[in-house]
């Protein structure tokens, strides 16, 4: 199955693309696909292909979705969307939510659960999170969604990836999302992270949204929560790295929606040949996006959640000289290969201090990021 697209769409419509504000690339068509991530890993090592684009699974012992593109586009800057997408024929998006995945007592069940686990068990943090099922009338363009994401995002943050090499249940599938958290970037013997752990929703009152922000910096619960991120990154990082500069407190950064606790992790690499696929495999999942210990905590949201696909995966590229970068797939959807609909989800760390009601919030005001590019 192809993906729906208008056929009055530009003929550069590209099949994977990352808009970063430091630089942008985005491909078309397919040479290879890998579904073992390590297999590309090798190929890329071996010189054997020159670029390999795509998406990560949330969970490790799935297929990904990785492309080695036909043509490739590299820009300095976030990407441009093209006219059609912005004001042209492109632009018409009609969007309603068809269903929820849980119900919205069921997560607060959920949350509640795990709180009671984390106090009586070794599991420290687990992520829980909760889908949005969306039907589009008429079908959708992937590319538009992508559009409108990089447009409304804080630092033209956007990604599109194509699901279909995972696998015939994801043939025509679009991975399109706005993350503003690099899982790895690595450019030559320099290796950076920058984690998101502890949120805020954003206010629309200027003084009330400062004190949000700086209230969350305060935070203790929040400031555990992310502690547990950074802690993962070190240790991942510290063998593979001759040194690795972490801040010992972290800092605030923010998207239209939320505020963020951040932390900037930057580290030399031993080994050059070390690539930016091989550190995404090796540091995911993050407790970010999944909990503490890891194992633990992906074994409880297995249980309780519906499967995540590509959501709290990765979506990035990598060249054969190593050099590349991940982001985390949150703030994100998975488009349906003919268009009609849509999932989006959001998630929220939950720890021994978590409230159920406050946690259900900020997977609300996360699902704005994607709700709000949809017109919902």
């Amino acid at each position: 199955m192809s993906v729906h697209r208008d056929p009055a769409a530009p003929p550069t419509a590209p099949d994977f693309l990352l808009s970063r504000g430091h630089g942008s690339i985005r491909t078309q068509g397919s040479v290879e696909t890998f579904t073992d991530a390590w297999a590309a890993v090798n190929a890329l090592k071996e010189g054997r292909v020159p670029l390999v684009v795509g998406a990560l699974p949330f969970d490790r012992d799935k297929a990904a979705a990785l492309t080695v593109p036909k043509t490739v586009i590299r820009e300095e800057g976030p990407l441009e969307p093209h006219s059609y997408y912005r004001f042209g024929p492109g632009s018409v998006l009609s969007a309603e939510v068809a269903g929820v995945d849980p119900s919205p007592l069921e997560h607060l069940r959920r949350v509640n659960a795990a709180i009671a686990t984390i106090k009586k068990t070794p599991l420290q943090k687990v992520v829980l999170a909760r889908a949005v099922d969306i039907s589009f009338n008429p079908p959708v363009d992937p590319l538009l969604v992508a559009a409108r994401l990089i447009d409304n995002s804080h630092n033209k943050d956007g990604f599109i990836a194509d699901l279909t090499p995972a696998g015939p249940e994801f043939a025509g599938h679009m991975l399109v999302g706005s993350s503003p958290e690099v899982l790895i970037k690595r450019q030559g013997s320099t290796v950076s992270a920058y984690p998101l752990a502890g949120s805020a929703p954003r206010l629309s009152d200027p003084v009330r949204d400062l004190e949000q922000g700086q209230s969350l910096l305060s935070s203790t619960k929040n400031l555990e929560e992310h502690s547990y991120v950074v802690n993962h990154l070190r240790a991942v990082l510290e063998p593979l790295c001759e040194r690795v500069d972490i801040l010992d407190t972290p800092e605030l950064t923010k998207t239209n929606e939320m505020w963020h606790l951040a932390t900037p992790v930057v580290g030399t690499l031993k080994d050059p040949a070390t690539s930016a696929l091989e550190l995404a495999l090796l540091v995911h999942p993050t407790p970010a996006i999944c909990g503490t210990p890891t194992d633990a905590a992906e074994g409880l949201i297995k249980t309780a959640e519906s499967p995540r696909n590509f959501y709290a995966g990765a979506v990035g590229w990598c060249d054969s000289t190593g050099d590349g970068e991940y982001m985390v797939a949150i703030r994100c959807a998975e488009v349906s290969g003919d268009g009609t609909h849509a999932r989006a989800w959001a998630g929220g760390g939950i720890v021994a201090d978590s409230d159920a009601q406050q946690e259900f919030d900020e997977t609300t005001a996360k699902l704005r990021t994607i709700m709000r590019s949809l017109g919902l």
